[in-house]
């Protein structure tokens, strides 16, 4: 439910100059990015990047990727006629055209996302002629417009999170480079939420469906349980955090394959997903510990140091975090406690 808030959050009427002339295709499918974001015309006139024209579709993950409890928006546009292609595993293939969006803004007091809102980052991942393009942006203070910022951006945010604590920090709008090292598989760029297991919840597929978004359907389509549903098994929670937050680096494809850690919910190997497994390299980033996931210990489980820590070269996701993920580190250490402790 929070999700649904968060998400319909961003879709109140705010400021802005955006055109209702719908997604510009020549702009779309251009080799060098726009300068401006509402040269894409993906959002309606006055609405500040938060209410997309009618041909581009809002849609909510099962369980989103923490980036320093930001809110987060996602849409996604497929040009007419173009549908993606069911994948029951992986990322779905979208077609040349595809615009993922993703809106990253904060509230003074995140128990009341609608009030006060604003808008940091956009984030477009673009299928192109030769591949996915990620194309950052960032909000003038006025939020009428978004503009291009291949290089990042550093900006102070002061907010009260969810559980009422009081932050004020620094945060991290990745450059391209860095944008490339999170969806890195194997040579190529690919998104990394939508995936049917993180999509298959409220009927969304089937939405995708019926607008001609989506082909393949089957009527049998996997899922994941909310990671911070009690009422699911806890490993399985734990597994889906890890899947969404650490995967797409943590895979044999992904910038982290070298650490032989991979923690894709496929992944049935118990050395592979850590459990009593040595790191690749020992040292400050492994806290001096000697187990990525000791059972029954989560002080003696690199897994959960890295989680924890907030410094450069041991924190963990390394981008895209500057405060610690107060309920992920929780959920991770309760199901380590809860692994049954080797003799």
């Amino acid at each position: 439910m929070r999700i649904v808030l968060l998400i319909l959050a961003f879709c109140f009427a705010g400021c802005g100059n955006f055109s209702k002339k719908g997604p510009n295709l020549d702009v779309i499918r251009a080799e060098k990015p726009a300068r401006n974001l509402s040269a894409y015309g993906l959002f309606e006139k006055n609405s500040g990047g938060m209410l997309p024209v009618k041909t581009v579709v809002p849609y909510i993950l099962v369980n989103p990727l923490f980036t320093d409890y930001a809110l987060k928006a996602r849409f996604i546009f497929t040009p007419k006629g173009k549908a993606a292609r069911y994948n029951p595993e992986d990322v779905f293939t979208f077609p040349v055209g595809t615009v993922l969006i993703k809106n990253f803004g904060y509230a003074p007091d995140l128990r009341k996302p609608n009030e006060g809102q604003y808008l940091i980052e956009t984030r477009l991942l673009i299928h192109k002629a030769k591949g996915w393009v990620a194309i950052p942006y960032v909000w003038n203070a006025e939020q009428t417009e978004a503009v291009y910022a291949p290089v990042g951006k550093r900006v102070v945010v002061e907010t009260i999170a969810p559980d009422g604590i009081h932050y004020k920090f620094e945060y991290s709008v990745p450059n391209k480079n860095q944008c490339k090292t999170c969806h890195q598989s194997g040579h190529d760029l690919i998104p990394i939420g939508p995936k049917a297991r993180n999509l298959n919840h409220n009927q969304q597929l089937e939405k995708w469906a019926e607008l001609g978004i989506l082909t393949g359907l089957p009527e049998h389509i996997p899922t994941l349980p909310n990671m911070f549903d009690p009422s699911a098994p806890l490993g399985a929670r734990a597994r889906a955090y890890l899947d969404i937050n650490c995967a797409h680096c943590h895979k044999a494809e992904g910038s982290a394959s070298n650490s032989g850690l991979w923690l894709d919910w496929a992944e049935k190997n118990k050395t592979r997903l850590g459990f009593l497994k040595h790191p690749t390299a020992a040292g400050r980033g492994a806290g001096d510990l000697k187990l990525v996931i000791e059972p029954g210990s989560s002080e003696g489980s690199i897994l959960s140091f890295r989680m924890t820590s907030n410094a450069a070269g041991i924190a963990m996701p390394e981008l895209g975090r500057t405060l610690q993920h107060i309920e992920g580190v929780a959920l991770i250490n309760e199901w380590i406690e809860s692994l049954e402790p080797t003799p």
